[in-house]
């Protein structure tokens, strides 16, 4: 009895055992199932890109007002941050001592001039005398040797007069442009120095701006090549106007112009700077400010890739292209500017190519997939 038990067990083991083994092999020879994902076909379209450059703002005219005479604060006739006009008093050094050496120059140039009179006196006088031979020649050379000097310390004495009222000339100290006042840090009666390493202030006429950013070397081939001309001058009068970003991100209401490149590039950053040019009549903006100089370039029939189907391994990015079996590929390109959400891409794809634009940083390549159909946010991208 216990014997047939044994068989019976052994033989129901049997069983069971070809059917997990029927089973398992039928599930491993299943095909695996197709992954959905969404699908769009690239197309082509005009399309420009936005280039931002980090920049640094100026005034037209920047200027350091500096007294160029020593003496004591007298008056000041401005306030900080007002505007000014050119010609317009701004400062006022005490001017007593100048004053008095003006008064000086011009008494000593006024002896200067009786000098020459007496010179010439004593000439007239020692002329007949020669003539008749009353005295010798010598006498009226050194007469006239005498009239010549008195006459060199007029001219000398003329310049110290011109010298003195120079200098008293500069105890009013006007603006040289119209502009902006910055910072006062001398008060009246505070001492003057022609070595003071402040200045009185500064000026900044800044009707137009001047913003100034840097490109590197490399950024500036492409610049240079992304642009109609065949000398760097042309290039400029073809680049189109340039947008001003404030530093809160607001766009500045005027457009500018790139008007100037430097003559070389910085050695220490290999950098070169460009310079672009925006009106301020409001006086908006100040020196000192900084922003972003955005530069824009129009493509004609440009490939157009989502950002959102691309994934960027070790410095390249990658698209994942479905092909007629509905297996992906992953796919370099190479990408020459951005257009809102989308890359403008030079090649690795062709128009009429389709692309997954969700989940690419879960595939693999050869996966097989199930296309759908993009949702709308995406596929208006496409």
């Amino acid at each position: 009895m216990k014997k047939d038990v044994l068989i019976w067990s052994l033989l129901v083991g049997i069983i069971l055992s070809g059917l997990y083994s029927c089973k398992s092999s039928s599930a491993h020879n299943e095909a695996p199932t197709a992954v959905p994902a969404e699908v769009v076909t690239i197309g082509a379209a005009d399309a420009n890109t936005e280039n931002d450059y980090t920049a640094s703002l100026e005034g037209k005219v920047n200027v350091e007002i500096r007294s160029q005479v020593d003496g004591y604060l007298d008056k000041v006739y401005v306030d900080e941050g007002a505007y000014v006009k050119a010609g317009q008093p701004l400062f006022k050094i005490d001017e007593h001592r100048y004053r008095e050496q003006l008064n000086n120059a011009k008494a000593a140039q006024h002896a200067a001039e009786a000098a020459v009179l007496n010179a010439q006196l004593e000439v007239d006088k020692v002329t007949p005398l020669v003539a008749n031979k009353v005295v010798s020649d010598i006498q009226l050379r050194t007469a006239k040797t005498a009239y010549e000097v008195a006459v060199a310390n007029v001219e000398q004495a003329k310049a110290q007069v011109a010298a003195a009222s120079i200098n008293l000339g500069y105890t009013n100290i006007t603006a040289p442009v119209s502009g902006y006042i910055g910072r006062i840090p001398k008060k009246a009666g505070a001492l003057i120095s022609l070595n003071d390493p402040e200045p009185l202030t500064k000026l900044s006429d800044v009707h137009e701006i001047y913003a100034y950013f840097s490109l590197s070397e490399s950024d500036f081939f492409t610049f240079k090549d992304n642009y109609a001309g065949t000398t760097l001058e042309e290039k400029l009068k073809n680049l189109p106007p340039a947008t001003l970003v404030l530093a809160d991100n607001h766009i500045y209401e005027k457009q500018g112009k790139v008007d100037m490149i430097d003559g070389q590039f910085e050695k220490n950053t290999g950098a070169i700077t460009l310079r672009a040019v925006f009106p301020n009549e409001k006086g908006i903006i100040r020196t000192g400010n900084t922003g972003k100089v955005r530069l824009q370039r129009q493509f004609k029939d440009a490939l157009l890739v989502p950002q959102a189907a691309t994934i960027e391994v070790q410095d390249r990015v990658f698209v994942y292209t479905v092909g007629k079996d509905n297996k992906i590929t992953r796919q370099a390109i190479t990408i020459v500017g951005t257009s809102g959400n989308q890359y403008l891409v030079k090649d690795g794809v062709k128009a009429g190519d389709r692309i997954v634009v969700t989940g690419v940083d879960r595939l693999k390549e050869g996966t097989e997939i199930k296309p759908e159909k993009a949702k709308p946010a995406v596929a208006a991208q496409g």
